[in-house]
């Protein structure tokens, strides 16, 4: 029979275990269901900015995309309710997700030409320049 030696006391242990545990199941999950935020990538063009939120398994008629104040916000809503009855039981499940994402535009955005489009789990919107914007001056700097 070996013996083993802890350098901590076996209280400290289980403190640093339930600690853990406490951060990686309870708030975890309550960021993950009704809390989820979709990955954003913006990147900018010649003529515009483009905004991808990564959203698969949505239908575009669930996205409500809003503009206020130079304020461009995203969010969707899903809930599904199951139920199933047999002889001797009823099962009920219940599903709800949403996200809600705000972006502040630029004073540089065209705010009437925005547009949205959703294919393969992407939603796509466009944010056009206004054209004293799309002016690019190109030159070399000297270091001094």
């Amino acid at each position: 029979m070996n013996l083993i030696r802890f350098n901590q006391h076996p209280i400290s242990l289980l403190s640093e275990l339930m600690e853990d545990f406490d951060k990686n199941i309870f708030y975890r999950n309550r960021s993950e269901g009704s809390g989820m935020v979709p990955a954003a990538n913006i990147r900018e063009t010649e003529n515009s900015f483009i905004l991808d939120l990564a959203v698969p398994g949505m239908k575009k008629e669930d996205f409500k995309i809003n503009l206020d104040n130079n304020v461009l916000t995203v969010s969707t809503e899903q809930t599904e309710e199951q139920e199933e009855t047999n002889e001797r039981f009823t099962r009920r499940e219940f599903y709800y997700s949403n996200f809600c994402r705000s972006f502040t535009l630029p004073k540089t955005i065209n705010l009437d030409q925005i547009k949205a489009d959703y294919t393969n789990g992407i939603l796509h919107v466009d944010l056009p320049k206004r054209e004293e914007a799309k002016v690019a001056i190109n030159r070399e700097i000297a270091i001094s």
